[in-house]
């Protein structure tokens, strides 16, 4: 299944400009990050929760950012 993470694409860009530093943080790597933003590879839920602290989404937007399917 694809999801859209457009939503998540521009909270990254507003928080840290790339997504490079953003995977920095995140500790994964820039590739790991790039497939997980093209579906192919999941993020975890480790991944996810410490990207929502990270980009201070709140915990109820989850679905929002990382669960929209891609249509």
């Amino acid at each position: 299944m694809a999801y859209d993470y457009r939503k998540l694409l521009g909270k990254i860009k507003e928080k840290y400009g790339t997504q490079e530093k953003f995977a920095k943080d995140l500790d994964l790597g820039r590739v790991s990050l790039n497939l997980s933003l093209n579906s192919k590879r999941e993020f975890s839920q480790q991944e996810i929760n410490k990207a929502t602290e990270l980009l201070q989404i709140d915990k109820k937007e989850i679905p929002e950012y990382f669960f929209t399917e891609k249509v």
